[in-house]
């Protein structure tokens, strides 16, 4: 039995703690020594203890969070003992009253500077972005020990799957971090199934609407699904069994947010997407005889069903550079149907499920290179840059945690693994630093090609490098990668702060005859000017870009001199000053259309975003913008995973207030067979008939069979446009019908 806890707590939070714990430590089993089970214990009574005073938002005691962080971490991530020990208490440091140092006392200094990576920084520091600091902490860390990112990924994993009791502009702040940053993370590390969980759960809060729909069609599919895919495997394994391979084969349907995208891709209905599934064959075989088998396995799968050969993919013989290694490939099915086949060892598939925790159990036996030191080494070189910002930071590291990726070839026969759409110049830097800041020019297959050309699968690559070449500011637009565009950054800012140098003395200078404070000066000048940081102020004033003489001398004669601005600024505010009244609350007027944490939005100097055009009924959400004040963007917006995981402070609650007087432009894309004269007066008829107004109607194509149109129209609501949407896909010459942004 677990220890009695220290707070008194009813019977029934009692024994949902000690059930927790109890599923902890069967997720252990066989995974412990007696010290391993010590520390555990140790650490489940202390986080009890801390957390007693605690509840989650959804009412239950906080400490079954720590505990279910633990059980993610051993059962689907793959961890051990120690991971569970930090778990338990990665937020004891950040939440309660225990130090880092009492940590480090009782459970030593490999498990304190893994809770230390996983608390998150005291809210003192000052940031553009405190959420992309506390990133970059983290990062900082996973360089010394992976385990604080794989634990943290276990503790969004318990948030997302628990935000129901949120707020909802906190589940979207979350929601757009875990789409932004964990999911491509999660894919990173080879951790698919976490990736796919955090996608869909995305999805789910971003757009639940298109969620439900697309789960309701899986569901309702499954059965002729089922029978599907039983039918196309049964002659393979018939195939199989006669050539003596072991193996397992299964289908299963792909996760909703894949499905989503593809409907996206293809710009088709649910309906018309084939490939939701797939269709998996794992080898029970040796080590050395994974490949040859694999491709025995392709040959009787291929030998029974068409393949379709641009879509074959060999990750056997060329892994992923997260250690990913499957045969794909595509072929036509019965009823002519896509069906794509996996093809692996069962080792291989332990490394896909598991990703980095299954890497490290068969580190050794596989004849590839290390691929995660080799990742972690670029990691370590971003973090290596003293000068970067947190923002352009994870940036950076955000372009490392790439998807799909291409190989190039060097003059000596080495492989090197990019992203997709990477360039010459990615290649020289990838390379090294120092080629790439002297790179001059680069051979592709022989022949010169321009710095920014995109580089394609197997190519050949030479770079010709010029000790007197040095990168400059240009170079931003021919890179994809962030080590490529952290080292071009670094260059143009240390040139910058070394031009700098002489407009910071005048500047010093001028400061001393007005008797102003330095540094309070500088921030002044540079939110005057609207400059990113002090350097630009410095560069600006070096290149006389901004002219001190007569920056002041101008000012002095208009209304407002720039002196008074600067002194006022920094001059001591008064003690009876500081306090203010409060603003009284204003009432919502008949004007009112949107209310901002409970208020007219017009207090606020609001626009509604051009990026997504919400209209009434949309999800949305009001963003503080740094200069145009409020801008009220959908929660599906382009931009919106953006703003919200980086900038996620300013973003406010927003929600509409019932106003049937107010109408909002829509642009709608509708696609079809063109059936001769008569289809723009058909959908304008079907659109009228709704008394919805057409503001303007364009169509082109029809000569060819088919034709595009782009609609726009004047709507009062978010269900106004989806009757206008579903009331023209009923139509027989109408494909497709999408809402534009």
């Amino acid at each position: 039995m677990p220890p009695p806890l220290v707070a008194e707590l009813s019977q029934e939070d009692t024994a949902l703690i000690h059930s927790a714990y109890r599923r902890l430590l069967r997720a252990l089993d066989g995974k412990m020594e007696k010290e391993d089970h010590d520390q555990v214990k140790r650490a489940f009574e202390l986080a009890a203890e801390a957390h007693s005073l605690q509840r989650r938002k959804s009412g239950e005691p906080y400490i079954t969070h720590p505990i279910e962080v633990a059980i993610i971490c051993i059962e689907e991530i793959g961890l051990g003992p120690t991971a569970a020990v930090c778990a338990l208490l990665h937020d004891v440091v950040e939440d309660t009253d225990y130090t880092l140092e009492q940590i480090k006392e009782v459970f030593g200094e490999k498990v304190a500077l893994i809770v230390d990576g996983l608390t998150k920084l005291d809210g003192t520091a000052t940031s553009e972005s405190p959420q992309a600091e506390n990133f970059r902490k983290v990062i900082s860390t996973l360089v010394i020990d992976v385990r604080v990112v794989l634990i943290k990924m276990a503790d969004r994993m318990h948030n997302m799957r628990t935000l129901g009791s949120m707020p909802r502009h906190k589940q979207l702040k979350i929601a757009a971090e875990t789409s932004y940053i964990y999911a491509p993370l999660a894919h990173r590390l080879g951790l698919y199934n976490i990736r796919s969980e955090f996608q869909d759960l995305c999805l789910k809060i971003m757009e639940p609407d298109t969620f439900e729909e697309i789960n309701e069609k899986l569901d309702a599919s499954e059965e002729e699904r089922a029978d599907y895919i039983e039918k196309f495997l049964m002659p393979i394994r018939k195939e199989l069994d006669e050539s003596g391979l072991k193996y397992r084969c299964f289908g299963r349907a792909k996760s909703v947010s894949s499905i989503h995208n593809k409907i996206k891709a293809k710009d088709a209905p649910f309906e018309q997407v084939y490939d939701i599934f797939a269709v998996r064959i794992v080898l029970d075989v040796e080590r050395r005889l994974e490949k040859p088998m694999c491709w025995t396995a392709y040959s009787i799968v291929t030998d029974i069903y068409k393949p379709i050969p641009e879509r074959l993919k060999d990750w056997v013989t060329v892994p992923k550079s997260n250690g990913y290694e499957s045969l794909h490939t595509t072929v036509i099915g019965q009823d002519g149907r896509f069906v794509e086949v996996q093809i692996r060892s069962e080792r291989m598939d332990e490394i896909a499920e598991r990703g980095f925790a299954a890497h490290w159990k068969y580190k050794g036996v596989n004849n590839q290179p290390d691929v995660y030191e080799k990742w972690l080494d670029q990691v370590r070189e971003l973090m290596e840059n003293p000068n970067s910002d947190a923002l352009e930071f994870v940036s950076d590291f955000k372009n490392n945690l790439y998807s799909e990726e291409i190989f190039a070839v060097t003059p000596r026969g080495d492989m090197i693994n990019l992203p997709k759409g990477a360039t010459a110049l990615d290649f020289a830097f990838h390379i090294h630093t120092d080629i790439g800041y002297h790179c001059r020019a680069v051979k592709v297959n022989n022949r010169i090609v321009p710095m920014g050309y995109k580089l394609n699968m197997g190519d050949k690559v030479e770079v010709i490098t010029d000790k007197n070449q040095k990168p400059n500011e240009g170079w931003l637009k021919f890179v994809v990668t962030g080590k490529a565009r952290s080292k071009i950054r670094n260059a143009m800012k240390e040139e910058r702060r070394k031009t700098g140098e002489l407009g910071k003395e005048a500047l010093q200078r001028k400061f001393n005859n007005m008797k102003v404070n330095f540094d309070q000066g500088v921030e002044t000048l540079v939110k005057y000017f609207s400059l990113n940081s002090h350097i630009d102020l410095y560069f600006a004033i070096a290149t006389e870009e901004i002219n001190l003489i007569d920056t002041f001398k101008n000012f002095e004669v208009k209304d407002q001199k720039l002196v008074e601005i600067v002194k006022e600024a920094t001059a001591p505010v008064a003690e009876g000053d500081k306090k203010t009244e409060p603003a009284a609350k204003s009432k919502i007027s008949a004007k009112t259309k949107i209310l901002v944490n409970g208020e007219p939005a017009e207090l606020y100097h609001y626009k509604l975003a051009l990026c997504c055009n919400p209209v009434q009924g949309d999800d949305i959400f009001a963003f503080l913008t740094a200069k145009e004040g409020l801008k009220i963007h959908r929660t599906n917006c382009s931009n919106a995973t953006n703003l919200l995981a980086k900038y996620g402070y300013r973003v406010m609650k927003a929600e509409w207030v019932a106003n049937l007087d107010s109408t909002f432009v829509v642009d709608l894309k509708i696609t079809g067979v063109d059936q001769g004269i008569g289809v723009i007066e058909s959908i304008t008829k079907e659109i009228g008939g709704l008394g919805v107004n057409i503001r303007s109607f364009h169509i082109e194509g029809g000569d060819q069979g088919y034709y595009e149109g782009k609609v726009s129209l004047l709507v009062l609501n978010r269900e106004q446009i989806n009757l206008v949407m579903r009331t023209l896909k009923k139509l027989d010459f109408v494909e497709t019908v999408t809402r534009l942004e």
